[in-house]
């Protein structure tokens, strides 16, 4: 019977502390972590073996409706952490939501670039983004506790994190976003060096025989490409969740079901670049937002819920003002000078 009760107190909703700064301090259970792991496998398996179980085009329909349904889940997400850790902890959660899928669609449009370079057919470009979804879980990981574990030991780091994001966010203002060209890619080029690739595809495999000689395919340098052009937003959009929140379970969380959608907005959003055209002055201020909030933390903090509202805006205006800017119809202006048709 102890055993039993013990079992059952591990899912029971952690207490919180807000004895770190002004930042939520959890007492996260085992439970909760194996909990999330377990609801991240299952997802993913769902994903690979029942939905995607047979390569085929995506079209926009399908794409969007995917896309809804990973919404909700990170939402629904969202709303087990208000139950089980209190208003403060899902108010960070959700920042940190936005702030990953809002920096995330930059990611899409590299990766569209990528898949466009290779050529790689529409129906199996949802396994190669499956794999680079699933490296970058791993990644992000690691990102996150070497992140924290900073914090918690250089308090400065927030600073140099915080200066980071200001920069990147001039970056973003005064040139043209940062991206991978896979024609002149370094990395491609040392890749080639490690493993011979082929140029040819052989269905949805990454590696393939020629000859007798095990060769990598095209969607194995794409998959390489996709995981490094992660790291590079990955030190970006890591630093900038933890502005808004210093617990590993809630970063992870909301990098996690952030990350997880990707694939589907990739399909919905991947050839509409020209329609986002101040999503990318939105990321900055975005970007300077959070990184003033890390500098100036030790003198005030910035409550969450005006950080969730302040990312939410300006997400917002920045989608509005973009939609808007590619549907009103071109104005010719006609000089003031010029006579009626009439007496030309």
């Amino acid at each position: 019977m102890q055993v039993l009760a013990t079992g059952l107190l591990t899912f029971l909703p952690a207490a919180t502390d807000e004895s770190k700064g002004s930042f939520v301090d959890l007492d996260v259970a085992a439970g909760w972590w194996i909990g999330l792991l377990v609801v991240i496998s299952i997802l993913l398996l769902v994903d690979l073996l029942v939905v995607h179980r047979e390569s085929h085009e995506i079209r926009t329909r399908e794409a969007a409706i995917e896309s809804a349904v990973w919404i909700s889940i990170g939402l629904a997400f969202g709303l087990a952490v208000w139950w089980g850790f209190g208003g403060g902890a899902a108010g960070e959660y959700y920042s940190g939501y936005l702030i990953e899928k809002s920096l995330s669609i930059d990611n899409v449009f590299v990766w569209a670039l990528i898949l466009s370079y290779f050529k790689v057919p529409p129906r199996y470009q949802h396994r190669v983004l499956f794999w680079g979804i699933f490296g970058a879980l791993i990644m992000r990981a690691i990102f996150i506790f070497a992140g924290i574990a900073l914090i918690e030991k250089f308090e400065w780091v927030l600073y140099v994190f915080g200066a980071f994001l200001l920069f990147t966010a001039g970056k973003l203002v005064f040139s043209d976003s940062d991206h991978v060209d896979p024609a002149n890619s370094k990395f491609l080029k040392l890749v080639h060096k490690v493993v011979p690739l082929t140029d040819e595809l052989d269905g949805q495999k990454l590696f393939t025989r020629v000859n007798g000689k095990r060769l990598g395919t095209p969607l194995f340098a794409v998959l390489l490409l996709i995981e490094m052009t992660d790291v590079l937003f990955a030190v970006d959009s890591v630093p900038a969740v933890l502005a808004v929140s210093h617990e590993q379970f809630i970063v992870f969380a909301s990098n996690a079901f952030a990350i997880l959608g990707l694939r589907a907005l990739y399909f919905l959003l991947a050839d509409m670049h020209a329609r986002f055209s101040y999503l990318q002055q939105g990321l900055a201020i975005i970007l300077a937002f959070v990184g003033i909030k890390m500098i100036i933390h030790d003198w005030y903090h910035i409550p969450t819920w005006l950080s969730l509202l302040v990312i939410a805006l300006v997400l917002a205006a920045s989608v509005g003002f973009s939609i808007r800017s590619t549907t009103e119809p071109d104005v010719i202006e006609i000089p003031e000078d010029m006579p009626p048709p009439d007496e030309r």
